[in-house]
């Protein structure tokens, strides 16, 4: 598979810089390590505005050319308004393993350029039945969440 595991956004508060840096020495990317790195558009925003065109063209006027702008969406007819509004990233959110084939393919064939990202509800376990040659980032929220933590004491034994 050609592309990349990478954590959400979501990090425990106060600690978000020391797990971004563990994902990267694991071996993943993280999602962004600032909120400043590129422009997220969910749902709320979209809503917000009426529609995935008009959220583009606002965030792009906000944010300028040089920042990267995602929009996440439910399904193939909200991917391609998004590609074509200039989204340069689509996440494909909470999609069945096969059904994002599908969607992924048929995305990639009309914008090769476009980086296409899955998310929502993929873990280790299920990450391998989402790897496609047309889904360039899967991404976990595992990664960041929900982790053992080390129990282990300083204490010096008498």
């Amino acid at each position: 598979w050609h592309g990349e595991m990478a954590a959400t956004r979501k990090t425990t508060p106060g600690f978000a810089i020391v797990e971004k840096y563990a994902v990267l020495v694991g071996g993943c990317s993280t999602h962004r390590m600032t909120l400043s790195q590129m422009v997220m558009l969910k749902d709320n925003h979209v809503w917000s505005v009426g529609s995935i065109p008009d959220a583009v063209k606002k965030a792009r006027r906000a944010a300028g050319f040089s920042s990267k702008i995602e929009v996440e969406c439910r399904d193939l007819d909200e991917a391609i308004q998004a590609a074509t509004a200039g989204a340069e990233v689509v996440m494909l959110d909470n999609y069945e393993p096969e059904d994002l084939k599908v969607d992924a393919a048929k995305l990639k064939e009309q914008f090769p350029h476009v980086l296409i990202e899955a998310s929502g509800g993929i873990t280790e376990t299920t990450a391998p039945g989402y790897f496609s040659p047309h889904v360039d980032v899967l991404s976990m929220g595992k990664l960041t969440q929900g982790y053992g933590a080390l129990d282990f004491s300083l204490k010096i034994q008498r």
